[in-house]
């Protein structure tokens, strides 16, 4: 159903192949020199953006290390993420607290930690800001309505309408803090680019609005994520992305565009992974059945819980393509009903598939083992291995052995 080729390269996939050989499924494996590569690109194609990794799309120690290594800063999500990144040596002054959800005494650890930036959205998350951070920069996200062109649309949940967000700026300034910017995120693998013009034209706005009214200079934009990895729907190449935004940057903002901060997490990691399964079981619901069940050793509780409402499409390929296919469901291994991955969508595996082949996850790098359960139906969580220049790593980068 998926060309390979289209995702790795002969080479990639001989490497891959090697590597995990032996492994016990499920696993995932992921190749850091992909990401290496993609931090790269990504540099290249916005050489005046700040990137700070979303820690929660990949939190592997050598993920870790190799971004702090290239320069990278870091956006964290939870006192549990700081510790992890603080543990690498990273200054605290290259993190930012991103979450806008959070607990008083989690934004005094942060600061105790150093940590002196802050997103919110509200005004009693603000309050807490200045009682136990005082004297913090604060970026306020507003609500974007990423529409259905997002295949995980980040609406709603976060952010808040312009006008609100005006009035938190001014009430920072008024509470001690520094009102140091906006944030908006447009949605994850989001496939219209037009999205961004749309969020960069109200951070437009409310620049000039509270500068002229309140006399507050705000300094920087957060722009989040939403570049995409290559699943199986097609999108524009990230120097598409970069071309337009930074249009639309200068369209409203002249020469005097404020500092950007970008904070990808799918986009550098998604790609760099594969995540193996294996055939448990298939099966027809009666005997004149035109499509099988596929049920696979890992599901939605364990890996691949971005598959909910068919979301996120990943490539899936097994050794016996090109051979001839049928039509199927793919499914996981526990004892729930909604642990089914793609049931509408018509996904196509070889009709001589059966109990013990391996199937292959592409572009499984990114929420996959974070996303994990702890032992849903006793299933431990997935485990992940990291390839890398120095050899094969656990996500604590504790050298791995090929088993016996």
């Amino acid at each position: 159903m998926f060309n390979r080729e289209e995702y790795l390269s002969n080479s990639e996939w001989n490497a891959f192949l090697e590597a995990s050989k032996d492994f016990a499924t499920p696993n995932i494996f992921v190749n850091t020199t992909s990401i290496h590569h993609r931090f790269v690109q990504l540099k290249d194609s916005f050489p005046y953006a700040h990137i700070y990794y979303a820690v929660k799309s990949n939190p592997g120690i050598p993920v870790l290390k190799l971004l702090d290594q290239l320069g990278s800063n870091f956006d964290i999500a939870s006192r549990y993420e700081l510790d992890r990144v603080l543990s690498l040596g990273v200054s605290p002054d290259r993190t930012s607290y991103g979450n806008t959800i959070k607990k008083a005494k989690d934004i005094a650890y942060f600061y105790e930690k150093g940590v002196r930036m802050y997103a919110t959205d509200s005004k009693e998350d603000l309050k807490n800001i200045a009682k136990y951070a005082p004297n913090s920069r604060i970026y306020v996200r507003i609500l974007v309505e990423n529409s259905t062109t997002a295949d995980w649309p980040l609406s709603r949940k976060f952010g808040c309408h312009p006008d609100m967000a005006y009035d938190l700026l001014v009430q920072a300034r008024d509470l001690g803090l520094t009102p140091y910017g906006i944030s908006f995120h447009v949605g994850s693998q989001q496939r219209d680019i037009g999205q961004w013009n749309d969020a960069i034209a109200k951070t437009k706005y409310l620049f000039e609005s509270i500068e002229e009214e309140e006399g507050i200079k705000l300094s920087m934009i957060n722009m989040g994520g939403g570049f995409p990895a290559h699943y199986i729907q097609p999108t524009n190449e990230l120097k598409e992305y970069a071309s337009e935004i930074t249009r639309y940057l200068q369209d409203d903002f002249g020469e005097d565009v404020p500092m950007i901060v970008l904070e990808p997490g799918r986009s550098l990691v998604a790609d760099s992974g594969i995540l193996t399964s294996e055939v448990v079981l298939v099966s027809r619901k009666n005997n004149t059945a035109l499509q099988r069940w596929v049920y696979l050793d890992t599901g939605k509780f364990n890996g691949l819980i971005e598959t909910l409402d068919e979301s996120i499409k990943y490539p899936v390929i097994t050794e016996k393509d090109g051979s001839k296919e049928g039509e199927v469901i793919l499914a996981g291994p526990t004892c729930d009903s909604a642990d089914i991955m793609y049931e509408h969508e018509k996904y196509k595996l070889p009709v001589d598939l059966k109990i013990g082949d391996k199937v292959y996850w592409l572009s499984t790098g990114a929420y996959t083992s974070s996303y994990a359960s702890v032992s849903f139906n006793g299933f431990p969580p997935i485990k992940t291995y990291y390839m890398t220049k120095d050899g094969l790593f656990d996500e604590n980068d504790n050298p791995i052995a090929k088993p016996e």
